[in-house]
């Protein structure tokens, strides 16, 4: 991959438990908005992220008009994207991508293993100022099953092989589920990714539960880009708003 002057991305990935506190005590998605716009990240992996749901519209003050995607994204990400996993009878909700830079297209791919959990791989290709081959994006949330997580890995790796030209650089982000760290093996061993974390501070970031984070669920994984720091972001507030941290990392590319 050629390479101009290096440039700087900011990513950050956040499963935002659609909204509410652990424990679903409190609606805290305008706080969530204002404390991702303080990190003003170029790209942001989002998680449990609401596209409807009606019966919350009418029962809880504040809720926004639209998608909670839209509402995140207003006036500071123009450029989104969302997979619609779960359908029930109230909504639906999913994964979404927000970005500074528009997307060249996007997908949803469906990579549900039971009807219990209805998970989705959303790609995106974005073309970045200064970069010849597009960045490839993955956001995802994977089973809490152990047989069904290493399937959807699985799948994902599939993909890359077959769908991403070898390159272009590539972008992975989520809520893996996968406390156990067998994802990463088989993500380094088939495709070449690194987890940033690990790259940086020798092992994944615990981000789970977020007031006392034992569980490192949450990864971010790359290639072909250059980890230029990581952070786990926790503390006040994060700590008081979704069950998950959120993860930031910067990257050279």
């Amino acid at each position: 991959m050629k390479k101009t002057a290096e440039r700087r991305l900011k990513i950050l990935s956040y499963n935002i438990h659609k909204g509410f506190t652990a424990g679903n005590f409190a609606y805290v998605l305008d706080r969530m908005r204002d404390t991702l716009r303080r990190i003003h990240p170029d790209i942001v992996f989002l998680q449990e992220v609401l596209g409807d749901h009606k019966r919350h519209r009418k029962k809880i003050p504040g809720w926004p008009d639209g998608s909670q995607f839209e509402f995140l994204a207003d006036q500071v990400w123009p450029h989104y994207a969302y997979g619609k996993n779960a359908v029930y009878s109230s909504g639906h909700h999913g994964n979404a991508i927000l970005s500074k830079f528009p997307f060249a297209e996007w997908e949803n791919l469906d990579v549900s293993s039971n009807r219990f959990e209805k998970r989705g791989i959303l790609h995106a290709i974005i073309p970045l100022p200064g970069l010849p081959d597009p960045l490839h994006v993955f956001c995802l949330h994977l089973n809490l099953l152990h047989w069904g997580r290493n399937k959807q890995v699985r799948t994902l790796c599939s993909r890359i092989r077959q769908r991403v030209p070898p390159d272009c650089p590539i972008l992975i982000a989520g809520d893996f589920n996968d406390w156990y760290g067998k994802a990463t093996t088989i993500l380094m061993d088939s495709i070449q990714t690194r987890e940033v974390f690990q790259s940086s501070t020798g092992r994944p970031a615990r981000t789970f539960p977020a007031r006392g984070p034992v569980l490192p669920l949450d990864r971010i994984y790359c290639r072909g880009l250059q980890v230029a720091s990581a952070k786990l972001l926790k503390g006040n507030p994060w700590r008081t708003l979704s069950d998950h941290l959120a993860l930031y990392c910067e990257v050279l590319y």
